[in-house]
C-alpha cells in the first residue's frame, strides 16, 4: 500500500487533510482550509514542495523534542508533524513524507 492523503472535515465549514504512511501512520498534518477545493490546492502544493530539502523549517520544542514545518514557496506552511523524540526521528519523518506525498492518492471523506 503506498501513502495516502486524507481530507476530511475538520468542524462547520473547515476541512483539513492528513498525508499517511504505507503503514497508516499520520506523517503530516495540513492547516485548516475553508473550503474542499482549498484543501485540495493544499494537498497539490504539498505534493510539489515535499521533494525540496529546504521547504523543511527543522525545529525543536520547548520539551526537547523536535518537530518539523513543510513550507510553500511563499514560505506559508502547508503541513506539520508530530512530535518526535529524536533528531534522527524526526528525518525520518521527513524523508518519508518526502517519499511518500509525490505519488499519494487522494482519499475524500467530506
Amino acid at each position: 500500500m503506498a501513502g495516502k492523503f486524507v481530507i476530511k472535515p475538520a468542524g462547520k465549514d473547515q476541512f483539513v487533510f492528513n498525508l499517511k504512511a504505507a503503514n497508516g501512520e499520520v506523517i503530516l498534518v495540513s492547516e485548516l482550509y475553508n473550503s474542499k477545493g482549498a484543501a485540495q490546492n493544499g494537498v497539490e502544493s504539498v505534493r510539489k514542495n515535499a521533494p525540496l530539502d529546504e521547504r523543511y523549517e527543522r525545529k525543536e520544542a520547548k520539551n526537547g523534542q523536535f518537530h518539523f514545518a513543510l513550507k510553500a514557496a511563499n514560505h506559508q506552511v502547508i503541513g506539520q508533524s508530530e512530535l518526535y523524540t529524536t533528531k534522527r526521528a524526526m528525518e525520518n519523518g521527513i524523508v518519508s513524507v518526502m517519499k511518500n506525498a509525490p505519488e499519494a492518492k487522494v482519499e475524500d471523506l467530506t
